[in-house]
């Protein structure tokens, strides 16, 4: 295999091409300081519901969420708002509290009290509640904390998106808004759209665009809380209404002083509820990440602790984690957990290091929000097994899980208690092949990290289980045992059998079917909100191509998610789509797609930083549709150690700065 330049130059380096995007496809941006009060949200525990979760009687009867949450006494009042309606649109910039407009929450007793989108129709306080959202509580997604609003049911708790100037101070990597359309036109899946402007301290300026899609029709995949019914002036009616998280790039580096809301005319009904920056990672790199694959029954689980397997990439002399619960309608209470080097099975190495929330021992994470664990000082090994253990105190019957880990987890009985604290594993007597409400573990120091955006193969399926032999792991360990690049740390973001184009899991509801929304739609919270992620390596394709979407739909995918990743800061390498012929699918309309796809990642078309070609690795020159049997892992579709080997050895290191 030969090395290609883009004027197609022999350089004898095998096993990837390597392309050089235009200079304004390329925004290099530098690092800033994070907003001191969108650290502290993001380190505080969130603080209990204050009503029990009902299930989502809509679409998952089944489900609800912990038994008995605890409850702590009632905030402060808050004094409502100022209803302002168009003032200032532009002016001096306001606290947003002090713009809201719009009434789009209601008690179920007086639903005729609000009217979020000029129909009379508001979502429900007691379903928010439910969910986690009580007034004034931070929602942290993404690595932004929002704070949802402190406002009584039927005071004005949202502002109409109109020009408005919203005071907003300090420094990070992107910018977050909690939205919702909805509006008296036509409602349409699209919702509401604008343009706003985001000022700096220095006096330069940058826009933004931003899209809230409609509170009851817009995609469900991509929602981050979805609840079962809204309130009309005639009672309750079923059919999910929706929240949105959408975030926006900012110029890293430089001081916010304000922001200005799209002029979307309050007819539009582009509804802000909250936002804030996005802090950056501050030191910190990603050592272990899994995807959340989907939200699934279980057990049920009484009062039982996870102890959860997962392997280091880079090393650091403190630690954290982070816990989500994507795509879930309630809450889940975490009573207790620690971090610990594994030894045997279940058993640890040494003694287990307890693990705060906001200086508390345990947490509950509303629905769809994030939670990070306090840094913590435990030194972790790159390269090296750790076990991480969480007590759910409650009743838990369905949780978001990362579905195939190649790795087998432990869980202990009904009813043990809290075993976190334990050194030996004879509490944990449940094999556990999936990763729940884990999606992440952090180390201090380091430079970063680099993000696998994959399907199956990236998940590791046909290698060896136990063995950290992936493609990404297998990276990681050419990373630690060289000296020319950063010693990143390599998080994998592969889903067995995720799409680039199409949803899998449907977004809403327990499911069975548990290989992830898609790539585009997923790239926010798998890659851009990563903890350091500076490259990602996209290697998606073959199960888009199986199923019969074309190779146009999914080069025009890569296209936007290489758009979208380089407007962020982040270095894009795409590898090829590797030989699945034998499979029982791998049709030869498949093969035709999958050599158009290859074909437009080789040329690069001055879009992505780097190509990888993994094709060309372990494909058989003889039969170029297929494995060369020694890398088949037996299926013709998932390579073995071998072939896992040939795709880490085919990335130039050189090419993930």
């Amino acid at each position: 295999m030969l090395r290609t330049s883009k004027r197609g130059a022999s350089t004898g380096t095998p096993g990837r091409t390597r392309h050089r995007p235009v200079a304004a496809a390329r925004r290099t941006v530098a690092t800033g300081v994070v907003a001191m009060a969108a650290a502290c949200a993001l380190g505080l525990g969130a603080l209990p519901a204050t009503a029990d979760p009902g299930p989502d009687r809509a679409e998952a009867a089944d489900v609800t969420g912990p038994d008995n949450p605890t409850s702590d006494p009632a905030p402060d009042p808050v004094p409502d708002p100022v209803l302002l309606g168009d003032a200032a649109p532009d002016g001096e910039p306001l606290p947003l509290e002090r713009l809201f407009d719009n009434r789009g929450v209601s008690d179920d007793a007086h639903p005729g009290a609000a009217d979020f989108d000029g129909r009379g129709d508001s979502f429900s306080a007691q379903e928010l509640r439910a969910a986690g959202w009580t007034p004034g509580r931070t929602i942290a997604v993404d690595g932004a904390a929002l704070r949802w609003p402190a406002t009584a049911p039927g005071r004005p708790d949202n502002v109409l998106a109109d020009g408005q100037a919203v005071r907003l101070t300090g420094r990070g990597e992107a910018l977050t808004f909690l939205v919702a359309g909805g509006g008296p036109g036509a409602r349409t899946r699209d919702g509401a759209a604008g343009t706003g402007l985001v000022r700096y301290r220095d006096g330069s300026r940058s826009t933004y665009r931003l899209r809230a899609p409609d509170w009851r029709t817009g995609p469900l995949p991509t929602k981050l809380l979805g609840l079962p019914h809204r309130n009309t002036p005639d009672g309750r009616r079923a059919g999910t209404v929706r929240l949105y998280a959408v975030t926006v790039p900012v110029e890293r580096g430089r001081e916010v002083s304000s922001v200005t809301l799209p002029r979307a005319g309050r007819e539009a009904g582009l509804h802000v509820f909250s936002l804030a920056l996005r802090g950056p990672s501050n030191g910190w790199t990603g050592t272990w990440a899994a995807s959340t694959s989907g939200y699934t029954t279980v057990g049920p689980w009484t009062d039982r602790t996870l102890r959860l397997v997962v392997h280091s990439s880079a090393g650091g002399p403190r630690a954290r984690i982070r816990l989500e619960n994507t795509f879930s309608p309630a809450p889940v209470r975490i009573g207790h957990a620690t971090v610990a080097l594994r030894g045997k099975g279940a058993a640890t190495a040494g003694r287990p290091v307890p693990l705060a929330f906001g200086g508390r021992s345990g947490a509950e994470l509303p629905a769809g929000a994030q939670q990070f664990s306090d840094p913590v000082g435990f030194r972790v090994p790159p390269d090296t097994d750790l076990l991480v253990s969480i007590h759910l105190p409650g009743t838990v019957r369905a949780l978001p899980v990362h579905s195939y880990t190649s790795q087998t987890s432990y869980l202990s009985a009904d009813g043990a208690g809290d075993r976190t604290s334990e050194r030996g594993g004879e509490a944990y007597g449940t094999a556990l092949p999936s990763w729940p409400l884990l999606t992440g573990v952090d180390v201090a120091g380091g430079p970063g990290s680099v993000v696998a955006l994959g399907d199956s193969i990236t998940d590791g399926e046909r290698s060896t289980p136990g063995a950290n032999r992936r493609w990404p792991d297998l990276l990681a360990r050419r990373l630690r045992d060289q000296r020319d690049v950063p010693r990143f740390g390599v998080l994998n973001q592969g889903i067995s059998g995720n799409r680039v184009v199409t949803d899998r899991y449907p977004g809403t509801g327990a499911s069975s079917v548990l290989s992830g929304v898609s790539a585009e739609h997923r790239l926010e919270r798998d890659v851009l909100a990563q903890t350091g992620a500076r490259t990602v390596v996209v290697f998606e394709g073959v199960n888009d191509i199986r199923a019969g979407t074309t190779g146009d739909e999914v080069i025009a995918t890569l296209k936007r998610i290489a758009a979208t990743a380089h407007e962020r800061g982040m270095r894009v390498a795409v590898a090829t789509i590797a030989p699945c012929g034998g499979f029982f699918d791998c049709t030869d309309e498949a093969e035709s797609y999958r050599v158009a796809v290859n074909r437009h990642i080789r040329a690069g078309l001055g879009l992505y930083d780097a190509v990888f070609d993994f094709d060309a690795a372990v494909r058989d020159p003889d039969r170029p549709d297929r494995m060369l049997p020694r890398f088949d892992g037996g299926d013709h579709l998932h390579p073995n150690d071998a072939g896992m080997r040939a795709f880490s050895e085919a990335i130039d290191l050189r090419e993930l700065i």
